[in-house]
C-alpha cells in the first residue's frame, strides 16, 4: 500500500479464535500469512500533535519492517475507514532513528500475533493480543459484513475502536499504570471485554 489508499476496516472482539479459523478453512478461505509476531511502535510529538488529529504514525515489525501513516477514521455502516499510506522499509532500527530525527517520539508500544487469510476479495486478520483475541475483516465496504455472516459474527458488536483506543480503556477502568500493551506486562493479568467496553461476537 505504498500509494494513498482507503483502508476499510471492521473490528470484532472474539471468545474462540479457533472456531474462526475453522470457519475459514471450511469456506476454502486462503491462507495468505502465517501467524506472525508484530512488534509495533507507534510515534507523536511531545505535544501529540498527531493523536489530537485522530491520525497515526506507525513503524511495525514482522517479517518485513513497515511504516504507515492513517488519517483520521470515519465510521460508515459501521465500519471504519481512513487513508492509509505503508510501505517497507529496509531496516526497522534505521527507520526509527530517522523518525525520531524528524522530532517523533515512541509513545506506545503494542504486541499482538497475526494470522491473514484471503476470502472473497477480502483480507481476514486473526489477532492474538495480551488483552484478547480479534477479527479485523478490510476489503469493501459491501463485502464486510456478508463475510461477518459467513463467520458467524454479531455486527451488531463490531468494535468501533483501536488497540490503543482499547488499552486507554481497560488502563482507566482496571487502574493499570504500565504504558505498553506488550505480552510481558499482561503475563499475570486477566482482561474480560467488558473492562474495555466491549462484548464478545461469538460464543
Amino acid at each position: 500500500m505504498a500509494e494513498g489508499q482507503r483502508e476499510t476496516e471492521v473490528k470484532f472482539c472474539v471468545f474462540n479464535l479457533l472456531q474462526i479459523e475453522v470457519s475459514l478453512r471450511k469456506l476454502k478461505a486462503h491462507l495468505f500469512a502465517p501467524r506472525t509476531l508484530e512488534v509495533n511502535l507507534r510515534f507523536d510529538t511531545s505535544s501529540r500533535d498527531l493523536r489530537r488529529g485522530s491520525r497515526v504514525l506507525r513503524l511495525r515489525k514482522d517479517d518485513l519492517a513497515r511504516l504507515t501513516y492513517k488519517d483520521n477514521s470515519q465510521q460508515i455502516a459501521g465500519a471504519l475507514s481512513r487513508r492509509e499510506i505503508e510501505f517497507v522499509v529496509d531496516d526497522f532500527d534505521s527507520a526509527k532513528q530517522f523518525i525520531e530525527a524528524l522530532g517523533y517520539e515512541v509513545i506506545f508500544i503494542y504486541e499482538k500475533y497475526r494470522t491473514t487469510f484471503e476470502y472473497k476479495g477480502t483480507h481476514i486478520m486473526l489477532d492474538e493480543l495480551p488483552y484478547g483475541n480479534f477479527v479485523e475483516i478490510e476489503g469493501e465496504l459491501e463485502m464486510l459484513r456478508p463475510i461477518a455472516e459467513d463467520l458467524k459474527l454479531n455486527w451488531d458488536a463490531a468494535v468501533p475502536a483501536s488497540y490503543h483506543a482499547l488499552f486507554e480503556r481497560l488502563c482507566i477502568s482496571r487502574g493499570l499504570t504500565f504504558r505498553d500493551l506488550t505480552f510481558e506486562n499482561f503475563k499475570e493479568i486477566k482482561v474480560y471485554p467488558a473492562d474495555m467496553i466491549i462484548e464478545y461476537a461469538n460464543h
